[in-house]
């Protein structure tokens, strides 16, 4: 069957659109944070684990750091455990770090390493204990009590933050051609396990590699303004403005500090983009327009 005029035509502009990027790109290191609805619909993850494979065969180096809360709230559930929040972050006792272990580890980390590998890659999967990629350090935060002098500490358990990154397993895998796929799990000095939440630990893995972009995987179109639409290529100026008239609120607000700080710490450019369009990380990297919002810029919020 051959194509039509029209069909071929389609097909050609897409092909030399994305010829000027696949030169830029090529040698460069892309970490992505994979999230969302991408990770349970199965055609969004098909076309994920494609985007990948393309982007290591053109050239490029792809590095995956997912997430899994649905899957780890799914397993607790099942298992007549109550998933609990405190400030939007989970309660992470012993019992739960083991679910988190056993669901980022093992079941979620596995599944995406297979299905790149299904689709032709060559992945590998590791949690930031191998190697000591990740060092971490375990989280506190504060709250206003009044009925005290003091902020009161609260202890949420095996909840940490990125201490440090040791890349060397990182490069191990780029010299050998392997597409790293990483469960944001660290370990502090005395050996204890933490769960750290993916976006931060992707972002400090780009930091540390000076990564070319970061882009991170959402379940909404990107950063909108008031009137729906999508705003790109901003800089730190710009989204001080837009989080101080209310524009970027709620969830939003973590996801594009984490972005800035990776520009700011030397990352050319981070990317917020919608998960839930097909092959949106192709879309994103490949062509002029993009399917999400484009951060740049070396100040903070």
């Amino acid at each position: 069957m051959s194509l039509t005029n029209s069909s071929a035509k389609n097909i050609a502009h897409v092909l030399v659109e994305a010829l000027p990027y696949i030169k830029n790109f090529h040698g460069n290191t892309f970490v992505v944070k994979y999230g969302g609805n991408a990770m349970v619909d199965d055609k969004l993850k098909d076309s994920f684990a494609q985007d990948i494979v393309l982007m290591k065969k053109v050239g490029m180096n792809p590095i995956i750091v997912h997430g899994g809360g649905p899957q780890i709230g799914s397993l607790l559930k099942r298992l007549g455990k109550e998933s609990e929040f405190i400030q939007g972050m989970r309660v992470t006792d012993n019992e739960t770090m083991d679910v988190v272990q056993m669901v980022l580890g093992g079941l979620v980390n596995k599944d995406i390493v297979t299905l790149i590998n299904r689709h032709g890659g060559a992945a590998v999967g590791l949690t930031g204990k191998d190697a000591d990629l990740i060092y971490a350090r375990k989280l506190t935060f504060t709250r206003d009590n009044p009925e005290m002098d003091e902020p009161e500490i609260i202890d949420i358990g095996h909840v940490g933050e990125v201490a440090s990154i040791d890349t060397s397993i990182l490069e191990v895998f780029k010299r050998e051609n392997f597409i790293p796929v990483i469960a944001p799990i660290g370990v502090d000095e005395k050996g204890q396990s933490y769960n750290i939440n993916a976006d931060l630990v992707a972002g400090k893995i780009a930091e540390v590699l000076g990564a070319d972009k970061l882009i991170l995987l959402t379940n909404t179109p990107g950063v909108l303004d008031k009137q729906g639409n999508i705003l790109t290529g901003l800089n730190a100026e710009r989204v001080k403005e837009l989080v101080e008239t209310g524009v970027i609120k709620g969830g939003m607000l973590p996801k594009i500090q984490c972005a800035l700080d990776a520009v700011k710490s030397g990352v050319k450019t981070a990317h917020i983009i919608d998960g839930r369009v097909e092959h949106a990380v192709l879309l994103e990297i490949f062509t002029d327009e993009g399917v999400g919002t484009l951060l740049h810029g070396h100040a903070t919020l």
